[in-house]
């Protein structure tokens, strides 16, 4: 491909050298560059790019972008000079593969809670309206039957419109994916021609990268924003950020609720182990999800389904027989009747609404037991409310290892311990070990009880010192109740 198709819809502030030249492939990389590349200089938040200019020139780089040109240019390479390198790369990354995006109906669903369920679900409602789909997910990526892992909740421009090509190629027709907050910030979504947008809701998160509230909030924002006069912005109401999201955006914007008026509009009828039984749009529905937040979810879902033209009545048939993404609320009863659950929840809203939701089904005798850690390297201000939270709505609490990453694991958990109030000693223990943990929740079971463990649910892995792990929560839970269901 020849760097002048590249530039395309790119806005240079200086051009250094010509722009009729074959390009091989792009790189923000500097050990990945090779002969006839393009290399990005990209300032990140541990080292600056500028500074490997030298470095992927000698390995063969023909393309400079960058936001300083540097003193002595070299004089057979070109140098594009732009404001904002990771948005020239995201715009160039799209050009690159064809701009996959406007290929497809591509919906992002952004929020603190919520983004991976209502894209899965999403992902297995348009499978089962018989169209080919695609999924971008934390859990897995998907193209159509495929599995592609996932590293990112949002991959990286490069990665994104590759995999976004690949699903074209495939003959998708739709790809539900989540946008994070990061992503937004990081500009690796610039370029892509969304159809639609979601918002679930938006509570303390990442406050470790965004530094503010304001500042988290304004990077969701920012996703709607964005979008085309010619997708659809579907908010929720419930949320008392929800109509902050609609307010300069170009979108036809809808919204949904369980509260108050909105477009779309639910009821809880029932809500059990067994599932939800909701009021939708006036029609009576059973779901095999659980819980308070799942209604929002499964709202959010049809909304969607509807707003991309699809009948009301087939959706919402399809939809009472669909689960929900792995790790999220995923349960197992033992042979005495002792529930566990798994759970994804690492955000204090998250781990609030599981245990709410707990205490709404549950009868009134049995014991919650929660098994809670905080991940390391990641937002400190959350950890003693997450244990708050915990313990305010448990019986026992066990706080354990999440993802320690290079923190040490015994400083997190007094961390967390700090939340604990004095009345709360008494119900609260301290295991460092998260496999002796889970153990020792199943030990103190009783026939009947609840135990929740929060924090990991999907992940295979616990990392340690920079190492993944071999890490389950549901495979020991697993071995431990020897579930019949």
């Amino acid at each position: 491909m020849q760097l002048q198709d590249l530039l395309y819809g790119v806005t240079i502030k200086e051009l250094v050298g010509k722009t009729d030249r074959e390009i091989n492939a792009l790189n923000f990389d500097s050990r990945k560059v090779g002969k006839d590349d393009v290399f990005f200089a990209i300032v990140g938040t541990l080292a600056d790019g500028h500074q490997f200019i030298d470095q992927t020139i000698t390995q063969g780089a023909t393309v400079i972008v960058c936001e300083n040109l540097p003193e002595n240019p070299n004089a057979e390479v070109s140098y594009i000079k732009v404001d904002n390198t990771s948005v020239a790369l995201g715009i160039m990354a799209g050009n690159y593969f064809g701009n996959p995006s406007a290929g497809l109906k591509l919906v992002g669903i952004t929020g603190t809670n919520g983004k991976t369920t209502i894209a899965t679900i999403l992902f297995k409602l348009f499978k089962a309206l018989g169209y080919k789909t695609g999924l971008i997910s934390t859990v897995e990526n998907y193209i159509n039957d495929t599995v592609v892992p996932a590293t990112h909740t949002t991959p990286n421009p490069i990665a994104l419109n590759q995999l976004l090509r690949d699903m074209v190629i495939a003959g998708c027709d739709y790809c539900f994916m989540e946008v994070s907050s990061h992503a937004v910030a990081q500009h690796r979504i610039e370029g892509l021609t969304f159809a639609g947008g979601v918002f679930s809701n938006i509570t303390h998160d990442h406050l470790d990268f965004h530094k503010t509230f304001d500042n988290y909030l304004k990077a969701k924002k920012a996703f709607f924003d964005g979008l085309p006069k010619s997708a659809f912005a579907l908010t929720n109401t419930d949320d008392k950020n929800g109509m902050v999201m609609l307010q300069n955006t170009k979108a036809y914007k809808k919204t949904y609720a369980l509260k108050q008026l909105a477009d779309f509009k639910a009821k809880i009828i029932e809500n059990q182990f067994s599932g939800l039984h909701l009021d939708i749009d006036g029609e009576d529905v059973y779901f095999k999800l659980v819980g308070s937040f799942n209604a929002y979810n499964l709202l959010a879902v049809y909304g969607t389904a509807v707003l991309l033209e699809q009948d009301k009545l087939k959706v919402l048939t399809l939809l009472s027989s669909l689960s929900g993404a792995e790790g999220r609320f995923d349960y197992i009863t033992s042979p005495d009747k002792i529930i566990g659950i798994v759970d994804y929840a690492h955000t204090p809203d998250a781990v609030q609404n599981v245990l709410s939701t707990i205490a709404n089904i549950r009868k009134g005798t049995e014991q919650v037991i929660t098994v809670i850690g905080c991940g390391g390297d990641r937002d400190k201000t959350k950890r003693p409310v997450m244990a708050q939270v915990a313990c305010d709505w448990s019986d026992k609490v066990i706080l354990t290892s999440d993802n320690p990453r290079t923190e040490d694991p015994q400083t997190i958990i007094n961390e967390m311990e700090a939340g604990v109030s004095p009345s709360n000693k008494r119900k609260t223990l301290s295991i460092l070990d998260r496999k002796e943990a889970i153990k020792t929740a199943c030990h103190l079971a009783q026939p009947g009880d609840i135990i929740l463990i929060a924090g990991k649910g999907h992940e295979k892995y616990q990392e340690i010192n920079g190492v993944k792990n071999h890490f389950d929560d549901k495979e020991i839970l697993l071995e431990q109740l020897n579930p019949i269901s």
